[in-house]
């Protein structure tokens, strides 16, 4: 697109943006995925005549992990039954999350087909409900317990120096008729900035990717 990214700053006391590889156990990426910076923007504001296109994610304060055991339960309540034992089916597990995080989202609103608007009524429309703090619901980070503050960026957010090799993060998921379609990338914080392809992989091609890469 021709119009520079929508910009917002989120931050908070507690993150997680977990790893899918871990399975059970909760272990934070150290930078937020594209998919938790969308939520973020939804909950700030979102129509269906767009959707938002994370262009790159930048970490403004320095990486500081933290461990914490959680109560969860390993069964939900169907709709057959009126309720679950939570003394029967109580798990704790481990969580390695982030304490003290701000980032700054940059963004792009892209159109759907149809839409009878131009792109600047949204753009315009997000930029004032950033301004005056207004959400449809609170944005979190990661985990629903976990919630964010927003603003307006500053001259002064810049990103931090660190660089690392990420490896597999969740893009996006597709939807089609009957299933639904996970797409992967490969991510790299390049000087604290996180930056968001347009498209991504499925698991097997992303890993085949990543596998090219290490050999």
């Amino acid at each position: 697109m021709d119009m520079p990214p929508v910009r917002v700053k989120v931050w908070g006391e507690l993150a997680c943006f977990t790893r899918p590889e871990f399975k059970v156990e909760r272990v934070s990426y150290p930078v937020m995925t594209p998919s938790a910076a969308r939520g973020v923007l939804e909950a700030i504001f979102w129509k269906p005549e767009f959707t938002w296109r994370v262009r790159r994610v930048s970490v403004l304060k320095p990486v500081r992990y933290f461990s914490i055991q959680r109560n969860e339960v390993s069964a939900r309540m169907s709709s057959r039954s009126n309720s679950i034992s939570i003394t029967d089916c109580r798990e704790q597990r481990h969580t390695l999350a982030l304490r003290d995080v701000a980032y700054v989202i940059e963004a792009d609103v892209e159109l759907r087909d149809g839409s009878p608007y131009d792109v600047a009524k949204y753009r315009d429309q997000f930029r004032r409900r950033v301004s005056k703090g207004q959400c449809f619901h609170r944005p979190y980070l990661g985990c629903r317990e976990f919630s964010a503050l927003f603003g307006e960026p500053s001259a002064d957010d810049v990103p931090s120096f660190v660089s690392e090799d990420l490896g597999l993060m969740l893009l996006d998921i597709e939807y089609g008729s009957d299933a639904k379609d996970p797409r992967f990338f490969m991510a790299r914080l390049e000087s604290g900035v996180l930056s968001v392809p347009p498209v991504g992989f499925n698991r097997k091609e992303a890993e085949d990717a990543a596998a090219t890469t290490c050999g």
